[in-house]
């Protein structure tokens, strides 16, 4: 009989070996040093249809949020805080697509893609990260839309380079903070029964279901980091709007009216999406829906989102479309 024995303080990645059980305590697990995504199907026709399916939607993905961030580089037009928001957001969809689309894929092409458990705490660790950070850009641009609304004349100094810097910086820093509140959690529960995963990817729900050693802090702790994220943010982004809402009703000029709300539009509707979704997965009580409706859910908000926004953003604003035009005709002379 094999023995190695366990670390005290490292629960995933020491571990005794016997030929049918390790020794934990008191009582005989089975070590859990990789898992099981069973991903979105089993059948092998649904699977190549969804295979082409997301394939493309992937690659869209890539393809139109690489051409926003290219047309926002070199068009100094669109050299403005909300294109530099829309930059980075279009970088973080990279992310966070690119997170979980490539598993997914391979799910596709064989039943049961294995992950190291290191592997599957950095997916979902870059899954949190990119998501925060969205939240927080979206929030940014909705005060950016305030102050150019409500206060045109103290634009200049409300959203100043330092500022946006800070701004942009503070997504970035929010989202790492979340994702280390759930990747801590994460790495303080043990894993010794079973180890498929029934997602698509290593969500936290589903893993935390999978653990021998459940805490109930570790469930509660993530759920107040993201709600209170959630939160703050629509809060920030409801207050906007409803200034921005009230001056325009105060604007007599109907020309003036239609400019406001088209500008606000796109991100309205990038919001919606986005934090209905996630909502939806974070916020609302496991309880409330089956494992199969997370699977949906996440689809959207990981996969389909991100490839939504690159049209959300160009095809609804006149300022990137004139840009593209005019970078078409640079590029054809």
């Amino acid at each position: 009989m094999w023995t190695i024995k366990f670390s005290s303080n490292i629960h995933l990645f020491f571990f005794q070996w016997a030929p049918f059980s390790v020794k934990m305590g008191t009582g005989n697990y089975t070590t859990v040093t990789e898992f099981i995504i069973l991903g979105l199907a089993e059948e092998t026709t649904v699977c190549v249809i969804l295979f082409i399916v997301f394939l493309g939607v992937y690659l869209f993905t890539l393809i139109g949020n690489i051409s926003i961030i290219m047309l926002i580089r070199s068009s100094p037009q669109l050299h403005t805080p909300m294109y530099l928001f829309l930059c980075h957001l279009a970088f973080v969809d990279i992310g966070y697509s690119s997170s979980v689309t490539p598993v997914m894929l391979m799910g596709f092409l064989r039943e049961g893609t294995s992950i190291r458990v290191a592997g599957c705490i950095a997916q979902l660790c870059s899954v949190v990260t990119f998501g925060t950070a969205e939240c927080f850009l979206l929030a940014a641009m909705a005060y950016d839309r305030y102050v150019a609304i409500c206060l045109p004349l103290l634009y200049s100094t409300h959203m100043s380079p330092r500022i946006c810097i800070l701004l942009v910086g503070a997504s970035y820093l929010g989202g790492c903070v979340n994702a280390w509140t759930f990747t801590g959690c994460l790495l303080s529960l043990s894993f010794c029964g079973p180890n498929k995963v029934n997602h698509f990817f290593c969500d936290y729900s589903p893993l935390l279901k999978l653990s021998c050693s459940h805490d109930f802090t570790c469930e509660i702790i993530p759920a107040i980091s993201s709600g209170s994220i959630i939160v703050v943010t629509v809060f920030i982004i409801a207050l906007s709007y409803i200034y921005i809402l009230f001056s325009i009703l105060k604007t007599r000029s109907t020309e003036g009216r239609h400019k406001a709300f088209s500008t606000c539009t796109s991100h309205l509707t990038a919001v919606t999406l986005f934090y209905g979704t996630i909502t939806f997965i974070y916020v609302m009580p496991k309880s409330s829906y089956s494992a199969e409706q997370n699977k949906v859910v996440s689809v959207f908000y990981t996969v389909i989102i991100p490839m939504l926004n690159p049209l959300i953003y160009s095809l609804r604003n006149k300022e990137v479309k004139e840009a593209m035009r005019k970078l078409m005709a640079r590029t054809h002379w």
